[in-house]
C-alpha cells in the first residue's frame, strides 16, 4: 500500500554512505537534495558539505543538485560547492530528476538520488525510476508544510521498517531450504 513510498536504503546521514563503494559497483551521478539532507533547511554550505563535494568529485562522480527551492537559495548553497544544479524542480515530478541525469550524462542505471524527504524526493526519484537513499533530516526545525508530511512519513517509514524484517525472515527461511 505504501510502498511506492518506500526507499530503496534509508541511512542515517548523507555523511555515513560508503560513495566509494557505489563509484565501485557502476554509480557515476549522485543527484541531491541540499535542505536536510546536506545542511539544516537555509544553511550555507558548511565544512562537511565542502568536504564532501571535493571527495565525490576527486573519486570521479558527477553531482547535481535538485531543489524545490528559488535560486537565490541555491545558489547560495551551491557557491561553495559548485556542482551542476537545477532549482524550483517541482519534486515529486520526474521532469528535473531526468534533466539532471541529462546535465551529468548519466542515466538510470548509473544514478543515484540521495534526499531526505518521501514524499518529494524518495517518491520522485522512484517515479523516474533512478534508485534513491533516504537520509533522516539534519535539523528538527522545519517550515510547517514539511513539519505536518514528516507525522505521515513516520507511518511510511513504520510499515517499511516492517517489511524490511518481513523480508529477512523469508530469506532466512530459504537460507535453510
Amino acid at each position: 500500500m505504501f510502498d511506492c513510498f518506500f526507499p530503496d536504503k534509508y541511512v542515517a546521514s548523507t555523511y555515513v554512505i560508503d560513495f566509494e563503494k557505489m563509484y565501485e559497483n557502476g554509480v557515476r551521478g549522485l543527484i541531491f537534495d541540499i535542505d536536510n539532507t546536506l545542511v539544516p533547511h537555509g544553511a550555507p554550505a558548511d565544512h562537511r558539505a565542502i568536504a564532501l563535494f571535493e571527495r565525490l568529485k576527486a573519486i570521479g562522480y558527477r553531482c547535481c543538485l535538485i531543489s524545490n527551492n528559488q535560486k537565490p537559495r541555491v545558489e547560495m548553497f551551491n557557491k561553495d560547492v559548485q556542482v551542476d544544479y537545477v532549482y524550483d524542480a517541482h519534486k515529486p515530478s520526474t521532469k528535473n530528476y531526468i534533466r539532471a541525469m541529462e546535465i551529468m550524462g548519466t542515466d538510470r542505471d548509473t544514478t543515484v538520488f540521495i534526499g531526505d524527504q518521501l514524499f518529494t524526493d524518495v517518491w520522485g526519484a522512484k517515479r523516474a525510476g533512478i534508485p534513491n537513499i533516504l537520509v533522516k533530516p539534519i535539523h528538527p526545525k522545519e517550515e510547517i508544510q514539511i513539519v505536518l508530511k514528516r507525522y505521515l512519513e513516520k507511518i511510511v517509514l513504520h510499515f517499511y521498517k516492517k517489511s524490511l524484517k518481513h523480508e529477512k525472515k523469508v530469506e532466512k527461511s530459504r537460507n535453510l531450504l
